[in-house]
């Protein structure tokens, strides 16, 4: 999932630290996600060639993703509707049923995230609109989110390229190099109450209302402002009949739950210890989206829910296959089933990793990093 644009407008470009890293620094591992070579890589492949092998998977099938719709648009319209009807009954039980709402609207994202690749649909502006009417549930403009997302595709890792469709990480050099207030300001947009539970309100019924980044292009602002009407015009129908509880006990918290699941999942797809980010002489795509992408191994219902976007290192290879042929993929080629696997708890540790060290190549927390630039030299 993309979050996806929340980085900080701060030029931080080639900053260059007063004590650099030493990729012998002795930097202990602390988080899943097992390290894979550059070139080759798994079973003598070079991630470039793998895509050749998966290019046999990138059909969809009209039936099964009308079949997968179908069975993420019937439960969610389901759930709002016993959670309007229990209103009437207890306030608590509203709220608990915003729980599975979000999970449907969450299972909605990744559809509509499957749209804005081409990968759902065979005709592309059937794709194309059903990511558009999706979008107004997940708040999300589509043809903008879809314009940051493909930026972020093609150009994941790529120290030179970030700040757009990602979630902002310095260097250690960098952050070493900013002064007092830069660095407070970092280390409070990476404090994980400001990334998960400030920031997916922030994003989704904020950000989401602006095409930030794509602010000269009329496509863009129409994208966003025929979300935004849609929207409004959504919620005061529902306000007009059922007043501001459906609102606030629904729409709101539900709404609030996906975008926190959501942004967790875009977080340790590519925030995770082994990751990859090279300058651009050392950059390659395939690289970078086979071994910069984590396999989050999640329990099948979880897996549903989240359609199959765990396995995000097959999807960032190759970005045409359908979320439903993913688990394919993996049980025909058990070397990307093994690859880059990152466990519910092991991504936990995640989230206190802050800092890409260029040297060791590895993220580090910011602890990890004060202790590697003040070791002598």
């Amino acid at each position: 999932m993309s979050t996806e644009d929340m980085s900080p407008k701060s030029q931080t470009a080639q900053a260059t630290a007063p004590v650099s890293a030493r990729a012998q620094s002795g930097v202990a591992p602390t988080s899943g996600a097992s390290s894979q070579s550059d070139a080759p890589g798994l079973s003598g492949r070079s991630a470039r060639e793998w895509t050749k092998v998966l290019a046999q998977y990138r059909d969809p099938s009209t039936l099964r993703s009308s079949f997968e719709l179908a069975v993420t648009v019937v439960p969610f319209v389901a759930f709002w509707a016993l959670a309007w009807w229990s209103l009437s009954v207890s306030y608590w039980l509203t709220l608990a049923l915003s729980l599975p709402i979000a999970a449907f609207l969450l299972r909605l994202f990744t559809i509509q995230h499957d749209c804005g690749h081409g990968s759902f649909f065979q005709n592309r502006h059937l794709s194309d609109w059903t990511g558009r009417i999706i979008g107004v549930l997940t708040l999300t403009p589509y043809d903008v989110w879809r314009r940051t997302h493909s930026i972020h595709h093609s150009s994941h890792g790529h120290l030179g390229k970030r700040g757009m469709g990602d979630i902002h990480t310095m260097t250690v050099a960098e952050y070493y190099a900013e002064g007092r207030w830069g660095r407070l300001m970092y280390r409070l947009y990476r404090h994980p109450i400001v990334l998960f539970v400030l920031g997916p309100g922030y994003l989704f019924f904020l950000q989401n209302r602006i095409p930030f980044g794509l602010m000269g292009q009329k496509r863009y602002w129409a994208s966003a402002m025929g979300t935004n009407l849609s929207i409004l015009i959504a919620v005061a129908v529902i306000w007009y009949i059922g007043g501001l509880m459906p609102v606030l006990l629904i729409f709101v918290p539900a709404t609030l739950i996906a975008a926190t699941a959501g942004l967790w999942l875009f977080y340790v797809q590519h925030q995770f210890e082994t990751t990859t980010w090279e300058q651009e002489d050392a950059w390659q795509l395939h690289d970078a989206a086979l071994h910069g992408s984590s396999h989050y191994v999640l329990p099948p219902v979880l897996q549903w829910l989240s359609a199959n976007i765990g396995i995000h290192h097959v999807h960032h290879l190759y970005s045409r296959i359908p979320f439903y042929r993913l688990p394919e993929v993996l049980r025909d080629h058990d070397e990307l089933a093994q690859s880059n696997r990152m466990t519910i708890r092991e991504s936990f540790a995640n989230a206190r990793l802050h800092l890409w060290d260029e040297d060791s190549k590895r993220l580090l927390s910011f602890a990890q990093a004060r202790a590697l630039i003040h070791q002598p030299t």
